[in-house]
């Protein structure tokens, strides 16, 4: 059988499915990383989550994290990756303002509870006004739902309010 060629674009699941010796690698490599040892977390985010994505999540570079899991795998270096990762906006926007949040989904106790909150969230996304904002709370970064909405065109404005707490707040653009 054929090895997974590690990519920017594997998915954690199928990283830890094919190569699951690098499991302690991929976890040591930032401290965020330790919440794939949840068994309910890592049967729901890491089947959305890529590493380019979880690069953003653990605040590394996405080539230095992909190589570690090469070389750890026995595969060459890739000598320089293509701009996959994405650039989310950490600078309160001008558009932000409290009073235009008209809904909050905290999806920590969705997580908790092994759910996947993509669906809803882009669900409320979708149901926003021009001149109303999502929020969401959310454990980490969620790249793969940050990802998914820019690719609808919707703004958004990610605040890091702790390693356990993360704000992202969306705007129809």
């Amino acid at each position: 059988m054929d090895k997974l060629i590690i990519t920017p674009k594997t998915k954690i699941y199928d990283l830890l499915k094919a190569y699951p010796e690098l499991e302690d690698t991929l976890i040591s490599s930032a401290s965020q990383f330790k919440k794939l040892q949840n068994p309910v977390l890592r049967k729901t985010i890491t089947k959305i989550t890529n590493l380019s994505q979880a690069a953003v999540i653990g605040g590394l570079n996405v080539e230095e994290l992909v190589n570690k899991l090469r070389k750890a795998a026995g595969q060459e270096n890739i000598s320089s990756l293509d701009d996959t990762g994405t650039v989310f906006n950490t600078e309160r926007p001008e558009w932000f303002m409290d009073e235009l949040v008209t809904n909050t989904i905290d999806i920590r106790d969705m997580l908790h509870e092994g759910e996947q909150p993509v669906h809803e969230v882009l669900s409320a996304i979708k149901k926003l006004d021009k001149n109303q904002i999502l929020k969401i709370i959310a454990p980490f970064v969620p790249a793969p739902l940050i990802d998914k909405s820019l690719s609808l065109e919707y703004k958004h404005w990610l605040h890091k309010k702790s390693e356990e707490e993360v704000l992202v707040y969306f705007k129809k653009d």
